[in-house]
């Protein structure tokens, strides 16, 4: 069952991550038109598709998702601009500062 991990960056700069097993243009619709004010997203529309990762197994994917939410906001932007090597030097634990 494939499914897709993805990245929204918020109207306030903040950044949401999210799994769908849907189409994530679908997914990223919901996000900005489905009437949940109390949702993350929903208080922070419009919301933008920064960033997906597509897997073949569920639980990849739930285990990639789980992994980004953790990660510091310095982080989730290197992977978003697809800065794979500067990943390992932003870790919490090796970041002097982290965001």
């Amino acid at each position: 069952m494939e499914a897709t991990v993805y990245i929204l960056r918020c109207a306030d700069g903040s950044y949401y991550t999210g799994l769908t097993k849907q189409p994530v243009e679908a997914r990223v619709w919901e996000h900005n038109n489905l009437p949940d004010d109390r949702s993350y997203t929903g208080t922070r529309r419009p919301v933008t598709l920064v960033f997906t990762e597509t897997y073949d197994r569920l639980l990849d994917a739930i285990a990639r998702e789980r992994q980004i939410k953790g990660w510091s906001r310095r982080k989730k932007e290197a992977l978003i601009r697809l800065h794979y090597e500067d990943l390992p030097d932003l870790s919490r634990r090796g970041h002097l500062n982290p965001d």
